[in-house]
């Protein structure tokens, strides 16, 4: 990671001074931009601890997944269907020539697998289930009966960002930047988690916060349109999760998560 960093750093330092003696930055200050598109998530493990009143148990090391959807036009393209997929969507300002405050939407997908093997410990009591009993360092499968558990509607993060972009190179009408900043923002997942056959509590709630890093590189297609890839990285923490009906009844968890983006977009200027 170290190496990555400073490969960054080192590139960001040549291309910075190629791009003054190529070309100057065009005078920015006061555009507006919009993009739209699609990510590819991934997650580490997590330690996921669930509590309610006759309950409180935690399953270690769970392993989780993002859910593509497959690429169809209907889904992707159609006006009333584009927040079906992973998608990325963001609105900003160049508040100076090379930097920007943005807000935008991260919308990934979160899938814990079923049926893996996982340690679990506490205690479950009064459930109805085979699982009552106390835990200490004990394996079980995660079966539909004990846990279910989603945030695929999603795992929304909603954040403020601020970057730096630095011109590369031009070429006639095309020219490519080098874009990095950091955020942070709220975790407004919707989560579908079926706990102990309990009925599952299915709506938007703020359940945490998160932070991230980006890099990216864009290709700007004449003065207004560009094409952006993205690498973006943070840290999601989340203490109030709603699992069921029962307002007491809620899991907790954090994590790392790492995105591959591929966003359109379109910039103007408003003064």
């Amino acid at each position: 990671m170290r190496l990555v960093i400073i490969f960054f750093v080192i590139i960001n330092s040549i291309c910075s001074t190629q791009a003054q003696e190529l070309s100057p930055l065009q005078n920015k200050k006061g555009d507006f931009f919009m993009y739209w598109g699609w990510n590819r998530g991934s997650f580490s493990t997590s330690d996921i601890r669930f509590s309610g009143e006759d309950y409180d148990f935690t399953i270690e090391d769970a392993v989780a997944h993002d859910r593509q959807t497959p690429f169809n036009t209907n889904d992707y393209f159609h006006p009333l269907r584009i927040t079906i997929p992973q998608f990325n969507a963001r609105i900003g300002y160049f508040i100076r020539d090379n930097y920007t405050i943005s807000f935008g939407a991260d919308h990934m997908k979160y899938v814990v697998d079923s049926n893996q093997v996982v340690t679990i410990n506490g205690y479950i009591q009064n459930s109805g289930t085979d699982y009552d009993g106390v835990y200490e360092d004990e394996t079980v499968i995660l079966a539909s009966d004990l846990l279910l558990l989603e945030h695929t509607d999603g795992l929304n993060y909603i954040n403020i960002e601020c970057r730096r972009v630095d011109e590369l190179i031009v070429f006639n009408k095309i020219s490519f930047n080098l874009t990095e900043g950091v955020g942070l923002g709220m975790m407004i997942p919707k989560t579908n988690a079926t706990l102990l056959n309990n009925p599952r509590h299915d709506e938007f709630h703020i359940a945490g916060y998160g932070l991230n890093a980006v890099i990216g590189l864009q290709m700007n297609l004449g003065k207004y349109f560009f094409i952006l890839s993205e690498l973006k990285g943070g840290f999601i923490q989340m203490p109030d999760i709603r699992t069921t009906l029962i307002p007491i009844d809620k899991a907790s968890q954090h994590f790392f998560f790492s995105q591959a983006n591929i966003v359109f977009g379109v910039r103007m200027n408003l003064l």
